[in-house]
Order: C-alpha cells, then structure tokens, then sequence
C-alpha cells in the first residue's frame, strides 16, 4: 500500500459543503451518499468488514424516511391492511404534496402547513428532530473520518506522529462534550490495520464500531426524546388548546420544552436520527 493519501475519499471540505446545505431532505441525501463513500475508503484502510460508516449509511437511509415524511405511509400501510385499494390513491396525493415541500418551510405550502395545526404536526415534528440528530451526528464524526483519512498515512506505524496528532484533535473527557470514545475507537482501527490474527482484527473492529455507536447514542438523546415524544407532544397541545377555547396561538413548542418524560431510546428510534 503506498504512502499516499486516498484522494477519492470524501474530503474535509466536502463535509462542510454538506453540512451547509439547508434543505434537509436534499442533505440527507447528501449525507448518506458521502457516508457510503467513508465506509469504502476506510474498509481499504483498515480491512475488510463493516466499520461505523457502514452502519451510518443504512441508518442515515432510515432517518431519510422519516426526514421526507414518509412514515406516515407505513402508518397507512399498517392501518389499511385490509383496504389496499384505498392505499395507492393516498399515498400518491402524499408523495405529491412531499415534493412539493409538504415539511419544508421554504416553500409556501411548508408555510402553510407550519402555520396550521393538523394531525400531521406530529410527522413534522419528528421530521425536524430526526433531520438535526442526522446532521449532528454527520457533522462531527463524518468529519473525523474525513479528517483520519486525509491526516492519516496509510502505511504509517501505529504509533506515527501524524495519528498521534489526529488523535489529540479529539477532545478529552466522556459525551457529549468529550471525545474520548472516538479517540478510543481510531486507535484501535488503528491498532486492528496492523493486525494479523483475524479473530483479534475482528475484535478490534466490533470493539470500535460499538464505542462510536455510544458516543453517538449519547449525543443524540435531545434529537432522540423530540422524535420519540413528537406525537405525544402534539396531542397534549392540541388538548391545551381545546380547554382554552381556542385562545392559545403561537409557533409549536418543542417537546422538549413541554415539560415531557424522557423517553428510553431503542435501536430503530436512535439510528433513525443519524
């Protein structure tokens, strides 16, 4: 392997031009096309099998369904089992009114629906929550895989200036402030390149993946309660309103804000939010 640096692989750059974008569904997009490309150009790094980004590509693919609203239609699907007939008119009418920016308040029926409340403020809610975990969670640890690859000789020795530098980039202590599972989880990518016992490489790999998944996990808990809490959050408003007769009005309170029970994340819940 030469000393090169993988040119093909996403750049620093390229994260922050993604980052910036300010349509959600167009990022997302964006986002799990570039996290496909991190977990090939890393899987050459450091071996062959799934690292973080190979994970983060399936969910960030997962979190745009939500994102673009279409949870609604699985709702449907579940709802209409025995009414198919009833499924396809609908759900084509809620593809069309999703182009046309449905959840984007960009456009002017996003305005619209921002404005009103309806039984859908409960899917926008959780569109918003789960579009912000994916950009949080793209914006920190998609750059330090740009960022490793880049800085990062591939035929460096374990212990070479260059990783020692990436690594002390990362801030110290415990999420979600401190970096110290990232750091953890390169070393060992790291360590496992170098490796030549399969068992001990794939270790390495897992170990890594799961520090990274917890690292993320913690950081995502905001996003995660909002998304997991949007339909009750929307309920108990629409209740308020009802007992003051109308008298409430105003932008829609985050749940976070409503004084909400913290949820416990589950595995789809969470990785939707990448």
């Amino acid at each position: 392997m030469s000393g090169n640096h993988d040119r093909s692989a996403p750049s620093v750059e390229d994260i922050r031009q993604i980052v910036a974008i300010a349509n959600p569904v167009i990022r997302n997009l964006q986002i799990t096309e570039c996290y496909s490309r991190l977990a090939a150009a890393f899987a050459v790094r450091s071996g062959e099998g799934a690292n973080w980004c190979t994970y983060a590509t399936w969910a960030s693919r997962q979190a745009g369904r939500t994102i673009r609203g279409e949870d609604l239609l699985q709702h449907l699907e579940r709802r209409l089992a025995g009414g198919r007939w009833l499924l396809h008119p609908i759900a084509t009418l809620w593809r069309r009114l999703l182009r046309r920016g449905l959840f984007q308040r960009e456009t002017r029926i996003g305005r619209l629906t921002a404005a009103l409340h309806t039984p859908f403020d409960a899917f926008e809610c959780a569109s918003d929550a789960v579009a912000r975990g994916n950009l949080k969670v793209f914006e920190e640890i998609g750059l330090e895989f740009a960022r490793s690859l880049h800085e990062c000789p591939p035929d460096a020795a374990a212990d070479s200036p260059q990783l020692q530098r990436f690594l002390d980039q990362l801030r110290p202590g415990d999420p979600p402030d401190g970096q110290r599972y990232l750091r953890q989880a390169f070393a060992r990518y790291e360590r496992r390149r170098l490796e030549r016992d399969p068992k001990v490489s794939t270790e390495l790999a897992v170990l890594a993946n799961l520090e990274i998944g917890l690292h993320e996990q913690t950081r995502l808990q905001p996003e995660i309660r909002e998304a997991l809490n949007a339909a009750y959050a929307t309920s108990r408003l629409s209740s308020l309103r009802q007992r003051a007769g109308g008298r409430l009005s105003g932008g829609r309170p985050s749940p976070s804000s409503a004084s909400l029970p913290q949820a416990r994340s589950g595995a789809p819940a969470s990785s939707r939010a990448r």
